[in-house]
């Protein structure tokens, strides 16, 4: 599955939807704890749903989205130039629409067709 990232390094584009980075100037010490946290929280909520405990997973959705906002993927947007949120919106209805079509094919992540 081909992930591609916007130009401007805000999101990535993974099945035509984008989706927001995390925060590019975190310290590499601060986004390694942060990946790891969501990693772990994401294991998780694996073990919750094999499980079948509505309580283990319900602990890690809080986990997973506590560290989503730590890294700046879910949150208070990280740029400061009056942008607005495009997190998971289909790129072909937001304004990198153009860039996007301009890829070529092999270049693009596109949904299956179903």
């Amino acid at each position: 599955m081909r992930v591609i990232e916007t130009p401007d390094g805000r999101y990535i584009v993974l099945l035509g939807r984008l989706w927001r980075r995390h925060r590019p100037d975190l310290e590499p010490v601060s986004r390694d704890r942060g990946l790891r946290a969501l990693m772990e929280a994401r294991r998780a909520l694996r073990a919750g749903r094999r499980a079948k405990d509505p309580q283990a997973l319900a602990d890690a959705r809080v986990a997973i989205e506590a560290a989503k906002r730590d890294l700046g993927e879910r949150g208070p947007i990280w740029w400061t130039d009056g942008a607005p949120d495009l997190d998971r919106r289909p790129v072909a209805a937001t304004p990198y629409a153009a860039w996007y079509a301009g890829l070529p094919p092999s270049e693009r992540s596109e949904p299956p067709p179903r």
